[in-house]
């Protein structure tokens, strides 16, 4: 792990505090939590900005559901729609299958 040194405002490192204090875990835990919460936030806006962008395009969004409707039909491909997953991914035995259903 690299070692970086960073000034913090007075207020800045207070509010880290309270946070790793709030989830009872290190400053250095609280910190990388705020930055992974700022970054998947930052990021998802942007995803959702550039569909907007693509949505607000009737050309571009009509080419877009074409090509979903391209893939519906690829979905269930020989697959049986009553078959069910565990968590880890397996397909479930059929007499487990009935209960999840």
């Amino acid at each position: 792990m690299a070692e970086t040194t960073i000034t913090l405002s007075e207020t800045t490192l207070a509010r880290l505090q309270e946070l790793a204090r709030w989830a009872g875990v290190s400053l250095s835990e609280a910190l990388d939590r705020a930055v992974k919460d700022q970054y998947d936030k930052n990021f998802w806006d942007a995803v959702n900005a550039g569909y907007a962008t693509l949505r607000a395009d009737p050309v571009a969004w009509a080419e877009v559901e074409a090509e979903r409707k391209l893939w519906d039909n690829t979905l269930m491909d020989r697959l049986d729609p009553s078959e069910r997953w565990a968590e880890n991914g397996d397909v479930l035995p059929p007499a487990e299958q009935e209960r999840t259903s």
